[in-house]
């Protein structure tokens, strides 16, 4: 809606640009009318002339003024999802959204009742196993065994084990840790809540995974490359904004919604995704401008 609103500015100021230009020229011709009536007018006829001209210039060249409207886009990030690998209840949430988390931080915990029994279950098969596999074997060294006898004790020894280590791995995947350092996005779940099995609890945005998105022309394309460097305006923001292209895309397309105008609907687009320099002065959904950085063009130093 703020890429709309921006339109609706730059249209409004090149409309009343181009009003007061014919206010002036009103002004001028109501003027010049007037002047003949006025005592001695041919002495003034002179100054008149350089203050029309004067005008006229002024005039004209704040209609010709055409300030680079620059590439609208946005900001977008690639979230990393937390979740579970089994349904359950979220017991604890150690977040909120907004907060700053580091590698291996305890994120949440969810219900871990059944497979803590799981757990204990295997515990008692693996106990049974192994006095399986130690009374196979003492009767192999009698001779009262067979060796099939220890084999197949010894297999279902290993089996007990490896069941295990699974039931250990699913009751420690009860508890989320961060996976990568970054900023709490958004909760999905919280305590108390049920989550299904692969549903995100929460979502991280790490500061290296935030980009930005704009379209240009197809005739602006040429001037582009992979590693140019890029000027980023926004609200309020900071004059020194960079960013560094990263993707180009190889297949145009209609001119998206979201950067929608009359002039602009019929028009073929690229969209081009970039690296900001200063993540952390953007945020996500965020409406920019972009404007080319012809200093450092990367096509012509190749």
């Amino acid at each position: 809606m703020k890429s709309i609103s921006h339109l609706i500015l730059r249209s409004a100021e090149s409309a009343s640009r181009r009003m007061q230009a014919r206010l002036w020229l009103l002004a001028l011709r109501d003027a010049a009318s007037r002047l003949p009536r006025v005592r001695g007018h041919k002495r003034y006829l002179p100054r008149f002339c350089s203050i029309v001209v004067l005008v006229l210039a002024t005039g004209l060249t704040g209609c010709n003024d055409k300030r680079d409207p620059g590439f609208q886009g946005w900001v977008e990030a690639d979230m990393i999802y937390v979740s579970p690998d089994e349904a359950g209840r979220v017991t604890k949430l150690n977040i909120r959204e907004g907060d700053t988390v580091k590698v291996g931080d305890h994120l949440y915990s969810v219900d871990d009742d059944l497979q803590l029994a799981d757990l204990n279950q295997t515990k008692a098969t693996l106990a049974n196993a192994q006095q399986t596999h130690d009374r196979a074997e003492s009767l192999r060294k009698t001779g009262s065994g067979t060796q099939a006898s220890l084999d197949s004790a010894v297999s279902d020894l290993r089996v007990a084990e490896a069941r295990v280590v699974t039931s250990e791995t699913r009751l420690a995947r009860r508890t989320g840790f961060a996976p990568v350092a970054g900023t709490i996005q958004q909760i999905y779940f919280r305590e108390g809540e049920m989550v299904a099995a692969q549903r995100p609890v929460l979502s991280i945005m790490p500061p290296g995974n935030m980009k930005l998105r704009f379209f240009v022309p197809e005739t602006e394309l040429p001037k582009l490359s992979i590693g140019d460097e890029v000027r980023v305006a926004c609200d309020n923001c900071a004059a020194d904004l960079t960013a560094k292209i990263y993707f180009i895309a190889t297949s145009a397309e209609y001119t998206p919604p979201v950067i929608y105008s009359l002039e602009e609907r019929n028009k073929l687009v690229y969209l081009i995704q970039a690296r900001p320099s200063r993540p952390d002065a953007l945020r996500v959904g965020q409406p920019i401008d972009v404007y080319l950085n012809p200093k450092t063009p990367v096509a012509d130093k190749r």
